[in-house]
């Protein structure tokens, strides 16, 4: 049985790789923000000792990993497979950038350095069929740090504190390698979009209060996880729509 030329047999084994991922993201939201070393022999001793299966992490990351497979399909080439790779690496460490940064109000730098160098290689191996397309992805890495860090500058000046984290500002520059220019613009777009909506709720309902700290990291994350969905022009037609309150005429 086959679904989007893919059969049915790579959907259940990615499945399962997800849900063991799942729960290696669980313990990694438990090491990072304490500074402490992922991939150590504490994996095997204390982990074991203490295990607790995070059922939520597990099943949203055997989903994430089954509908993308879906999307990629998988193809007869490892270059034509990279993007299907890089976002399959690339998720569990936003699923840690999301928890970690919505209890603690941080990104780890030890997390985005990992993006950063991860990136750097896909950019690397991308680079061997088209050079083109490594050079686009270190503009994202410029255009998605610089417009935050830019942002957050421009807060301290006006505000007197930081209206973005230098962790988010990080996170973008390690993001615009995996997406690219055009992407990562439209990634930064469609998480201030997220931020302003679900921070309006937020104050309504009076989840936060006005003069709470709301991180904008597990914006960048949904964002991220639409940008990997939805093809560039539907987004860049939707946030035209949106921007321009229905004046733009889809071509």
């Amino acid at each position: 049985m086959y679904f989007n030329e893919v059969h049915i047999i790579y959907y259940v084994i990615i499945a399962f790789v997800g849900l063991i991922v799942g729960q290696l993201v669980d313990w990694a939201n438990k090491r990072l923000p304490e500074y402490q070393k992922v991939i150590s022999k504490d994996i095997i001793t204390e982990y074991k000792r203490n295990f607790r299966p995070n059922y939520i992490l597990m099943l949203i990351t055997a989903v994430i990993y089954v509908s993308l497979v879906y999307r990629y399909g998988i193809q007869d080439t490892i270059i034509a497979n990279l993007d299907l790779v890089k976002f399959l690496i690339l998720t569990p460490m936003l699923l840690s950038a999301f928890v970690i940064d919505f209890k603690l109000q941080i990104i780890p730098n030890r997390l985005n350095l990992t993006i950063f160098e991860i990136g750097f290689i896909f950019a690397f191996l991308y680079g061997l069929s088209n050079v083109a397309i490594t050079i686009n992805m270190l503009l994202g890495m410029l255009a998605g740090g610089g417009i935050f860090l830019l942002i957050t500058l421009l807060g301290g000046l006006l505000y007197g504190k930081e209206a973005m984290g230098f962790g988010d500002v990080k996170l973008m520059g390690a993001l615009g390698l995996f997406f690219g220019l055009s992407n990562i613009i439209i990634i930064t777009l469609v998480s201030f979009l997220i931020g302003a909506i679900l921070s309006i709720v937020l104050l309504i309902t009076r989840i936060k209060k006005s003069d709470e700290y709301i991180p904008f990291g597990p914006f960048i994350v949904i964002a991220t996880f639409i940008s990997m969905y939805v093809p560039f022009e539907q987004i860049k037609n939707l946030l035209m729509q949106i921007f321009t309150l229905g004046m733009y005429q889809i071509k």
